[in-house]
């Protein structure tokens, strides 16, 4: 007599809560490149969040979030850093191998983004086509550099030899030093000089533009004029294409003090997936940013 195979409910636990090695078939379609170009023209809301580990990017994504970034904030919250300066490119390929793993073990369908570190693409741009096929290769589908001017030709270099680009303006962590603290960035004249930046981003071929703590009048302004580039903000108001936070941040996971644009997700809801669902809803449905409390 055969012995009948074993209940479902009595097969072992994975170890440690690994992922498990297939799941059901996506629910959504892979968010692409022109995916997010239609969004953008449709103005539906982009969420994005970072990620750093398999498992949280694997909840990320079952809680819809459009586009995960690797990002090198990694510094601050897993290594304990000061700031992003002293991230190196073998630290961003690790965790963006990581996070890659994670999305393909639930067959996840988010974006996948990530930052190219301080001295990784400032040296020369065959550097950091170099740097972008080492975060590429890892599992990447778009890289993201911070700065305007000087970065405009590199940009233009990457695009031009298939790797998409998101930008980055406003305040540049990378950069805190030179920009004299974590400030606001584009008040008054600054403005004019970070709206000829972002248009000269777009025209070499930049799909995405991070708006790091920019007045949000300015941020919205970009938005409408840039129809060729989906502004992302953080700190700048509603009125961008889409809105990221640091994944730790908006958990109530931190250091140090809260920033004034981060919400608490974590504080109305019962887990970790509620919390990323009603993050995700949130930025969907306008609700979050609030330019009273979250902008300047």
């Amino acid at each position: 007599m055969s012995t009948p195979p074993p209940h479902p409910e009595a097969a072992p636990a994975s170890p440690y809560g690994t992922l498990p090695p297939a799941s059901q078939p996506a629910a959504r379609k892979p968010v692409s490149l022109p995916r997010i170009a239609d969004m953008h023209a449709r103005g539906e809301k982009i969420s994005m969040l970072t990620a750093y580990d398999a498992t949280f990017a694997a909840m990320a994504d079952a809680a819809g979030v459009d586009c995960l970034l690797v990002g090198d904030s990694l510094g601050m919250v897993c290594q304990g850093l000061s700031s992003t300066v002293g991230v190196s490119l073998d630290t961003m390929r690790y965790h963006t191998d990581s996070v890659s793993r994670g999305l393909r073990r639930v067959q996840g369908t988010a974006w996948l983004i990530a930052d190219l570190p301080f001295g990784s693409y400032q040296q020369s741009r065959e550097q950091a086509l170099a740097s972008a096929t080492v975060l590429m290769q890892a599992g990447a589908h778009m890289v993201k550099l911070e700065g305007g001017g000087w970065t405009t030709e590199t940009v233009r270099f990457l695009v031009e030899r298939g790797i998409p680009v998101c930008a980055h303006l406003g305040l540049t962590p990378q950069t805190v030093h030179a920009l004299g603290g974590y400030r606001v960035q584009g008040k008054g004249d600054a403005g004019a000089l970070l709206q000829q930046q972002a248009h000269a981003l777009q025209d070499a071929g930049a799909a995405m533009l991070v708006l790091e703590m920019v007045p949000a009048a300015l941020a919205a302004e970009l938005t409408t004029a840039l129809t060729r580039c989906a502004t992302i903000g953080i700190g700048a108001g509603r009125g961008t294409a889409g809105q990221v936070l640091v994944l730790h941040d908006m958990l109530g996971i931190h250091l140090g003090k809260m920033p004034k644009f981060v919400r608490n997700f974590m504080a109305d809801a019962p887990g970790v997936l509620p919390a990323l669902q009603a993050y995700v809803r949130a930025v969907k449905d306008g609700s979050f940013p609030d330019d009273r409390r979250h902008a300047w």
